[in-house]
């Protein structure tokens, strides 16, 4: 994520000795992590607003040719998207709430208890093609992020604005059982790679994975993004998104020093499906993140594991909001020159 000029109206606690414009985000969140202090914008910055790996792909004929496409359909007519295609649903908006813990130490994988607790809200906006907006403040904290269908960016108080790499691609809390559309779009190129038990209940399990071209545009010279790839667990009873995962390996190396891997997952679970607007909506859910950063330095194995817990409600969500338009999507003004 390349740093741009900070915005001049957000302020950075000097405590955290670090120039928005000297700094990128990774290099601002390895030495937060390696502190392995508790930290709220660590929290946000990772659990806030993450994308999906891979990009809407363009719409593929509806004959049922394989079993991918055959657990898709079946979603698309549980969670009502199907029917409302015809109706062309084009925006989307939604507010909720989010309660966020986090976990540092070598034996924090297995642990159940996972720390301290902050709480906050979100508020979510979309409209086709690509367009999409999230505002989240938590415990006197506020990030966004966005993209105008051109450029997708994020904003937090500590680094200013940055531009996504890695092209335009989905919101990640969208596809928490969110927006049956998008999850139907992003899984329309997915493969059927067997099945599964979540909660107890039988799941079509369905694999994403972003291509070594877009892996490629996420990379840079210090950080080389290996794998990125991601699970839908389908239930074979409801035909709904149940289960969510996604794992990205990345190879960091900085000049003069040792090479280390850092392998993010993060796990979903949706609840609580209710009827918004015709569509099946997750009112509920919880996402868990583990966070580790391993390798050899010398004849030393280092290895840190940091869990993060996130838990949401939706209170509110509407398809097809009246008077949203593209103007409502602009990104900052460090932004705009890139779309």
């Amino acid at each position: 994520m390349g740093s741009l000029a900070p915005l001049s109206e957000e302020p950075i606690s000097g405590e955290d000795g670090l120039s928005k414009r000297n700094y990128s985000f990774r290099s601002w969140l390895r030495k937060q992590l390696f502190q392995r202090k508790s930290n709220l914008k660590v929290l946000l910055s990772v659990m806030g607003c993450p994308l999906s790996p891979v990009s809407i792909l363009p719409k593929q004929p509806r004959g049922v040719a394989s079993s991918a496409e055959y657990i898709i359909q079946q979603f698309r007519a549980t969670s009502g998207c199907g029917k409302m295609e015809s109706t062309a649903v084009k925006s989307m908006y939604a507010t909720g709430r989010v309660a966020m813990t986090e976990k540092h130490g070598p034996g924090a994988a297995s642990s159940s208890s996972l720390g301290y607790g902050q709480e906050g809200s979100f508020v979510v906006w979309q409209m086709s093609p690509g367009m999409w907006l999230v505002d989240l403040k938590v415990s006197g904290f506020q990030i966004a992020a966005g993209s105008d269908g051109r450029v997708a960016w994020r904003r937090t108080p500590w680094l200013g604005a940055h531009a996504a790499k890695g092209g335009v691609r989905p919101l990640r809390r969208a596809l928490q059982g969110l927006d049956p559309v998008t999850i139907a779009a992003v899984f329309s190129s997915a493969q059927h790679i067997g099945d599964k038990q979540i909660d107890e209940e039988d799941c079509f399990v369905l694999r994403l994975e972003a291509h070594a071209s877009k892996l490629s545009e996420q990379s840079d010279s210090t950080v080389d993004v290996i794998e990125h790839v991601m699970f839908g667990c389908f239930s074979e009873r409801s035909g709904l998104l149940v289960h969510l995962e996604d794992s990205q390996l990345m190879r960091i190396q900085s000049p003069g020093s040792h090479a280390m891997y850092w392998k993010t997952a993060i796990s979903s679970w949706m609840k609580d499906y209710a009827p918004a607007d015709g569509m099946m909506v997750a009112r509920s859910g919880r996402s868990v993140v583990n966070l580790e950063r391993f390798g050899v330095a010398g004849n030393k194995t280092l290895s840190l594991s940091t869990i993060m817990e996130e838990n949401w409600r939706i209170d509110d969500v509407e398809f097809n909001v009246p008077g949203l338009t593209a103007d409502f999507f602009i990104p900052p003004e460090e932004i705009k020159d890139l779309s």
